[in-house]
């Protein structure tokens, strides 16, 4: 640990590290007795989690994004609900709407399978545009506003979206405001010749259930020691310069925002904690900025041409900032 880091962490601060730690291990553990070769996937899921945002899971049909989800909710203790997003998928029936109730001879609410603490919108680039901005304001405000009425969320709330790569048929590309509210993209493939030996010797047999991990108030008291992980004044000059490196790149036409900075900042945190640190070092930093930074940035159409991917630019741009004093 930083020596002047050391003198500004407190014992509960660093308790919690040693707690959040444990839970990160035993989450892996749960998980393993369910879907195999996660344990990369899980561990940035927790981070989004820890870093209180949502997640964009991508990859193609049958790599047990849904199974994945599902077992995640389990594990966190929170209320879950489901949304299978289809073309013909309708704003109202995200958020909900007012209906004539004949017994009461008036218009009464019914809210919609977002009033939930975990959201799991499965496949939602398989809706269009209008369907899928029905979630912009519960994912940036925790709120919704049904019929003029702004109703509040449960807490804590979280978006786990899964999409299918935009090379599929039958999909829709996901509006730039709406990328960018999610504060990480997990990209999953293939599990690997192992992984996928031992899924089959797992499925096997009946799966036994997993058992919960965290609670809501764990969560949230978790969540709440993120912005004390400590941090120099050097990490944040770094953040910053990869954000404006990724302006001027030749190329991208859209380099990452303030917000994406702010990100980087609460991932980097995050992802200390996980580990049980009270500090974040630019380590860190580097270890989430593809997760980050990815679904935010946008490649020029001649980069396109020329083979060249969000990944190489990432890749460009960590190597383009010096690590002084980091």
């Amino acid at each position: 640990m930083p020596a002047d880091a050391a003198a500004d962490v407190s014992p509960e601060l660093s308790e919690w590290a040693r707690r959040i730690r444990e839970l990160h291990q035993r989450t892996l553990a749960e998980v393993a007795r369910v879907v195999v070769g996660m344990d990369k996937v899980v561990h940035r899921f927790l981070i989004a989690l820890l870093a209180n945002g949502h997640v964009l899971l991508e990859g193609v049909p049958g790599v047990a994004k849904t199974t994945l989800a599902k077992t995640l909710a389990q594990l966190l203790g929170l209320d879950f609900h489901r949304i299978q997003f289809t073309p013909d998928l309708l704003p109202s029936d995200v958020t909900g709407t007012c209906i004539f109730d004949r017994r009461s001879n008036d218009f009464v609410l019914r809210k919609g399978p977002l009033f939930c603490q975990m959201l799991l919108a499965d496949e939602v680039n398989r809706a269009p545009a209008k369907t899928q901005s029905a979630l912009l304001e519960a994912m940036q405000e925790n709120q919704t506003t049904i019929e003029g009425t702004t109703l509040p969320l449960p807490q804590p709330f979280v978006v786990l979206a899964t999409q299918n790569p935009v090379e599929q048929e039958g999909v829709y590309r996901l509006p730039e405001a709406q990328l960018d509210r999610f504060l990480m993209r997990i990209e999953m493939g293939y599990p690997g010749t192992q992984h996928e030996i031992a899924m089959l010797k797992l499925h096997s047999r009946p799966v036994s259930a997993v058992q919960a991990v965290f609670t809501p108030q764990l969560l949230q008291q978790a969540q709440a020691q993120v912005a004390n992980v400590y941090g120099k004044d050097e990490l944040l000059t770094y953040i910053v310069e990869l954000a404006e490196a990724s302006r001027e790149h030749a190329d991208l036409a859209l380099g990452a925002s303030p917000r994406a900075s702010l990100c980087l900042l609460k991932c980097a945190r995050a992802r200390a904690l996980l580990d049980g640190r009270t500090y974040f070092t630019h380590e860190d930093v580097q270890a989430v900025a593809l997760s980050v930074l990815g679904h935010r940035l946008i490649l020029r159409p001649e980069a396109e041409v020329e083979g060249r991917t969000i990944t190489d630019v990432v890749r460009d741009i960590l190597g383009s900032v010096a690590v002084i004093g980091c």
